[in-house]
């Protein structure tokens, strides 16, 4: 039986190494399933799980979780940067800019606040600046920054290795509990020391874990207790969010052509026709009906069929003629309409007027269909792979239009590997370059949490370059999203949870009411604001709320309270930019405190 000792107590074993990741991670997944009264921790399971391991004997070579750490890290913070990317440029723009600045401020303060406390209360020691940095990560729910600040945190000890200089943070946990009382790590060889800051990297994983299920609690609690404040009606902030921010949709009328000054000239010198959105589909005159081209001279008393949003649509009847009773949709022909899936390379990352369809096939575009939403189709929109278009023309071209466009759900399901592959190894790249920032001591790193994360976001902006496309299927964005974390946590867990339980002893009250105090006065000094002074809807505060702590067990929530995906929304704008901030404000945190 020498062979099963080997594989449950060898740390060095890989088998071993991989057993208990895959027992830690399973056995964590499982129970965050665990609801009491609809809330869990969810994926934090596996951190606790991991800190219960480590403390009761399974240990792993610590080279070894440091690798597969980092590597779920990077994982998790690619596949965010790639799905929040599209929409993070417009989540800035002006319909966002006031959600963002108020997320902003949350971080901000949150920050300001973790620093405050490291002073007052820990005397501003170098020391216990870790524990300051998990507490503030932990308070936050924001793994990503826990990442950057470790990270930091070892940079700063080889910077300081390198120069000749103690490490300040080596001294972090013998502070927690006396040296004697430290157990020694199974996985410890003499001729193989941990890299710079590991002893920071322990301590900022167990005041994440001792601040972490407050800060879920936290913002629960602050969503009801403004909800009961100010005696938020659900109902009726329903009904208005309802009349005043739903998302504009896209309609169809007809309108006939009466305006004289349009007579003998082509539909595309209708004025602002190429900036509203509105897309002129049928044309009919004589009682025949056609698709409607750019090019075509316009008549008195053309029936135009146009699409597009309703402010739009109003501002081309004025410019036009009239509305009519007339449908030139219902004028029999050969036209037909049809739903096509964006799936071929070639025609990915284009502006529509260089599709040219209309010229090339006779068809017009009328609609883009994206993540749900409808979206108006101009000269200068560009498609992107698994978007589904909406094309009217003759039934004879449409087979043309078909294979120009591809309408291949197999091809969505084909991962591109490649071009991942490289948007990865750039980010690591980008990450480490040092970016030298005045007022600061040394060179700001992105380091392995901000690079990736900053390469995704751009990269999926650009979407294509040459025959690449950086397109991630929704379920394999998901599985390697779930895959970084679960990694990243059980690693977490292993590496601090030898001394969990005696800095538990030596702060854990003190950390759980800092931690609290990190996570309610900001949401709650924010959520007062916007919602007495700016009357920001409940629904779209609330998800401004959770979106500001990156915390999906808050988005649940709030669901949940208000019967309501509209907290969606809010969450989703804001999401991108917090993200952002937490994961390079710790680490301006870190390299300011420690100058």
């Amino acid at each position: 039986m020498d062979w099963l000792n080997d594989l449950l107590t060898n740390p060095d074993s890989i088998a071993h190494a991989v057993l208990v990741l895959m027992g830690v991670s399973a056995l964590g997944l499982a129970l965050g399933h665990l609801k009491v009264k609809g809330i869990s921790l969810g994926i934090a399971w596996v951190l606790f799980v991991g800190l219960a391991a480590a403390h009761y004997g399974f240990a792993v070579n610590h080279h070894v979780l440091h690798f597969l750490r980092e590597f779920g890290l990077i994982l998790f913070v690619f596949t965010i940067g790639m799905q929040v990317g599209p929409g993070f440029f417009a989540s800035l723009r002006k319909n966002g800019l006031p959600l963002n600045l108020g997320a902003a401020a949350v971080v901000l303060l949150g920050v300001g606040l973790a620093v405050v406390q490291w002073k007052v209360f820990m005397g501003g020691r170098p020391a216990d600046l870790p524990a300051a940095v998990g507490l503030l990560s932990g308070g936050t729910t924001n793994t990503p920054s826990m990442a950057a600040g470790t990270a930091a945190f070892a940079d700063v000890a080889k910077q300081r290795a390198a120069a000749g200089k103690a490490d300040p943070t080596s001294s972090t946990l013998p502070t927690t509990a006396p040296a004697s009382s430290v157990p020694a790590s199974p996985s410890a060889h003499p001729a193989k020391a941990d890299p710079p800051g590991d002893t920071a990297a322990a301590t900022i994983g167990a005041a994440y874990a001792i601040a972490y299920p407050m800060g879920i609690f936290g913002v629960l609690l602050t969503m009801l207790t403004i909800r009961f404040f100010f005696r938020v009606d659900i109902a009726e902030e329903q009904r208005k969010l309802a009349a005043g921010s739903a998302h504009p949709t896209l309609d169809a009328i007809n309108i006939e052509v009466t305006n004289p000054s349009l007579a003998g000239k082509p539909i595309q010198q209708i004025p602002t026709i190429d900036q509203s959105g509105a897309v002129i589909t049928r044309l009919l005159r004589g009682g025949e009906v056609e698709v409607a081209a750019r090019q075509q001279t316009l008549q008195l008393g053309d029936v135009l069929t146009a699409v597009g949003p309703a402010k739009a649509l109003a501002d081309l009847e004025i410019i036009v003629g009239k509305r009519t009773q007339v449908d030139a949709r219902a004028v029999g022909g050969r036209i037909n309409v049809q739903r096509i899936l964006v799936s071929r390379k070639e025609a990915v990352g284009k502006p529509i007027a260089e599709l040219a369809l209309h010229e090339r096939y006779g068809v017009q575009l009328t609609r883009i269909l994206r993540a749900g939403i409808e979206l108006p189709v101009t000269p200068l929109s560009r498609l992107q792979f698994g978007d589904r278009v909406v094309v009217v023309g003759e039934a004879s071209s449409l087979p043309q239009v078909i294979e120009a466009l591809g309408d291949s759900p197999k091809a969505l399901d084909k991962p591109l590997l490649v071009p991942i592959l490289i948007g990865i190894a750039l980010g690591v790249v980008f990450g480490s370059i040092p970016i030298a920032i005045p007022g600061l001591p040394a060179p700001l790193k992105l380091g392995l949490a901000g690079g990736p994360l900053i390469i995704a976001i751009l990269l999926s902006r650009i979407y294509k370059v040459g025959p690449l496309i950086w397109y991630m299927p929704n379920g394999a964005n998901m599985m390697l999203r779930e895959f970084g974390i679960v990694l990243f946590l059980a690693c977490v867990g292993l590496l601090s949870g030898e001394n969990f339980v005696s800095t538990f002893k030596a702060h854990g009250i003190q950390w759980i009411l800092m931690g609290a105090l990190i996570t309610i006065v900001p949401v709650m000094l924010i959520g007062v604001i916007a919602r007495a002074v700016f009357k920001t809807n409940y629904l779209t505060l609330v998800g401004l709320l959770a979106g500001s702590m990156t915390d999906p067990p808050a988005l649940a929530f709030a669901q949940n309270v208000t019967g309501s995906d509209a907290p969606t929304i809010s969450y989703a704008t804001v999401y991108p930019l917090v993200m952002l901030m937490r994961v390079l404000t710790v680490q301006v945190v870190v390299l300011t405190m420690m100058a």
